[in-house]
């Protein structure tokens, strides 16, 4: 490759070429690295606990302002707008901003956007704090998900992302559990303090202990810096001498645009990804929406609707620990696929087993939450391995937003499926096509990418 157009090189102490990705490839995953790793996540489980809380509170505010359900939902939809303007507009702003300060601005934003909630007199009110809650919640996880990916070997790199997106769903479990906690205690607008602060107070450790890309240092000319970061991965480097920093990215001072996602090779992968997204968040927001009621209608206890909420979101984090170094051992597109057509089976388990016992109906949910859930976590781990470090945010972010697309749809489709007259199992056996489909594409996208590779 020439150094003008797909390498990006800087002089700094030593005298061997540094060359990365390879140098993070080739050493063992070390502390610097895994507290990286560590407050990314903690980051993603704070991005979690402030999406889902309000759901949790929705009763309680309800009651107190004597508002109707559609008054709630504009408020819920208010944040997942906001969650797409961050994807779309704020996740590219990494290439001029930095990963680094694009987190803790996002951070700093959902938080204090979340501490003004507390104040929040009436529904409009909620609904513009919400809107902008969203918009910071957005801008800090793609970039997240690319330090994660950048300071993580390959043999790792999907464990990991998978690893901090699994502190998404955590957060949804701690909003829930605090949500029941606070809000008969202190009242509903304790949930939101939670939700403000828990953020607020680790602005000054992402700033102390974050770093920043180490890509983005080198176009900006940084390279001290950068090689700063790169002893932290390795004390054997010497502190001094003449060395050069060769990276496999964009060219110094280039800003990466987002039609660059949609031309040349990236243009049909980029779409084959969008609608994998589309299709698995779809299917997720579709089935967390309207399970409690299936399983209302079929006679099960309130409880069984509230622990089979959970079982989903369990399944999603357990299989992540199978499915990321399957990624990472046996080929991303091959494992995801697989995922997805095993997963065609769990939805035909879940028709069939309708009417059962309750624990066979959990254990079906558990296994479609580890398809559903598990699935959308592991395709932002092939977003985020398919996409170079130059455009990961970038990419992983428009992803994330127009997969939104289908987060937004999915409940209404499968409320007007319902409404129709299909019936519960019915239901689930015309949900295998779209899991099937997914797969298929994913399968695809692998055997391009080897094509690629050995033209």
């Amino acid at each position: 490759m020439s150094e003008t157009t797909s390498s990006q090189s800087a002089t700094v102490s030593g005298s061997k070429p540094i060359r990365l990705p390879g140098f993070i490839d080739e050493r063992r995953l070390g502390s610097f690295q895994l507290r990286t790793v560590l407050l990314c996540g903690l980051v993603m489980l704070l991005d979690g606990f402030d999406t889902q809380a309000i759901n949790y509170m929705a009763p309680a505010i309800t009651q107190d302002w004597d508002v109707s359900k559609g008054t709630m939902a504009t408020i819920f939809s208010a944040a997942l707008v906001g969650l797409m303007i961050g994807y779309l507009l704020l996740a590219p702003l990494s290439d001029k901003l930095g990963h680094k300060r694009l987190v803790m601005a996002g951070v700093a934003l959902f938080s204090l956007s979340t501490l003004v909630s507390v104040g929040a007199q009436n529904p409009d009110q909620l609904m513009i704090m919400r809107f902008i809650t969203g918009i910071g919640l957005g801008a800090a996880t793609p970039s997240t998900i690319a330090l994660t990916a950048e300071y993580s070997p390959k043999r790792l790199r999907a464990s990991l992302v998978l690893a901090i997106y699994c502190g998404f769903s955590l957060g949804f479990v701690a909003a829930n559990y605090a949500a029941g906690w606070l809000i008969p205690a202190y009242g509903w607008r304790s949930v939101f303090v939670a939700g403000a602060v828990l953020p607020l107070a680790m602005l000054p450790v992402l700033a102390w202990r974050l770093p920043e890309s180490i890509s983005y240092l080198l176009r900006r000319g940084e390279s001290a810096k950068a090689y700063a970061h790169l002893r932290r991965i390795d004390r054997m480097l010497p502190q001094t001498g003449e060395a050069r920093i060769e990276a496999e990215s964009a060219d110094p001072g280039k800003r990466v645009k987002v039609t660059e996602l949609l031309t040349g090779r990236q243009l049909l992968g980029t779409v084959l990804l969008w609608v994998v997204f589309a299709i698995n968040l779809a299917m997720f927001y579709g089935l967390q929406s309207w399970m409690p009621t299936i399983l209302s209608e079929r006679g099960y206890s309130a409880g069984t609707l509230a622990t089979a909420a959970s079982m989903t979101t369990i399944g999603g984090i357990v299989i992540a620990f199978v499915v990321g170094p399957a990624m990472d051992r046996l080929g991303a597109y091959g494992s995801l696929s697989t995922l997805y057509f095993v997963g065609c089976g769990f939805l035909v388990l879940m028709g069939l087993v309708l009417g059962s016992p309750v624990w066979m109906v959990l254990a079906a949910i558990f296994l479609i939450g580890c398809t559903i859930s598990g699935g959308q976590k592991s395709v932002i781990a092939l977003a985020a391995a398919f996409y170079p470090e130059e455009v990961r945010s970038t990419g992983v972010g428009w992803a994330l937003g127009v997969g939104r697309v289908g987060g937004i749809v999915g409940p209404m489709i499968v409320g007007g499926m319902l409404a129709g007259g299909i019936g519960h199992e019915q239901l689930f056996m015309i949900l295998v096509a779209p899991a099937a489909l997914c797969g298929l594409i994913v399968l695809y996208l692998g055997h391009r990418a080897k094509r690629l590779e050995a033209a």
